[in-house]
């Protein structure tokens, strides 16, 4: 089976349900399979360092699932219109695949969490993008065939799968991002099993 990378970044649970939802969209998919993996927070005291092995929910990422996948879909929280710094940790140790044009073809997509409206999901996706671009990776986003982001509420854009969350209570994944999650995982599977053959 080919697997695609669902790579993120979760401190408060919110984008860790969005990866567990997209890799479900993967496995739609024959043939297919989710790797979830997630990235450790980056500690403000630079002596810090976390074991290599979470205590719990999915391993942390090497560079290595980066080339044995198939695809990636990465995400992460919006911080400030931008991804958090564990993320953008992680990303800046991939030198090495850019160098060797490892990622190059494998299609990509992204997604991302807000606590606003108007929290910058949108700057935070395109962020997330540009890396990824400049390993020649494929973009893919939602298309407006997907008649849920005509009609959402709360989360969605054509850059990648969003969601709206609030700090002050549990809210759960609405229909709209629920189905725009799946949806996002199910293409980027769809489009590297295109592509192998």
């Amino acid at each position: 089976m080919s697997e695609i990378l669902v790579l993120y970044y979760s401190p408060g649970g919110t984008t860790a349900e969005m990866a567990r939802v997209i890799s479900r969209g993967v496995e739609e998919v024959d043939g297919m399979q989710a790797r979830l993996r997630t990235v450790p927070a980056v500690s403000t005291n630079t002596e810090k360092t976390k074991d290599t092995i979470p205590e719990e929910g999915p391993l942390y990422a090497t560079t290595e699932d980066l080339v044995e996948c198939a695809g990636l879909v990465l995400g992460c929280p919006t911080h400030f219109g931008n991804m958090p710094a564990a993320m953008k940790y992680f990303i800046d140790s991939t030198g090495p695949l850019w160098m060797s044009g490892k990622l190059v073809g494998k299609p990509a997509a992204v997604f991302s969490a807000s606590t606003s409206m108007h929290g910058g999901q949108e700057s935070t996706l395109l962020t997330m993008i540009l890396p990824l671009l400049h390993h020649g990776m494929l973009i893919t986003g939602l298309p407006y065939t997907q008649t849920e982001l005509f009609t959402t509420k709360t989360g969605g854009t054509p850059y990648g799968a969003s969601r709206l969350t609030d700090d002050m209570e549990d809210l759960p994944l609405s229909d709209d991002e629920r189905i725009l999650c799946l949806t996002l995982g199910k293409r980027v599977a769809e489009i590297a099993k295109k592509l192998e053959t």
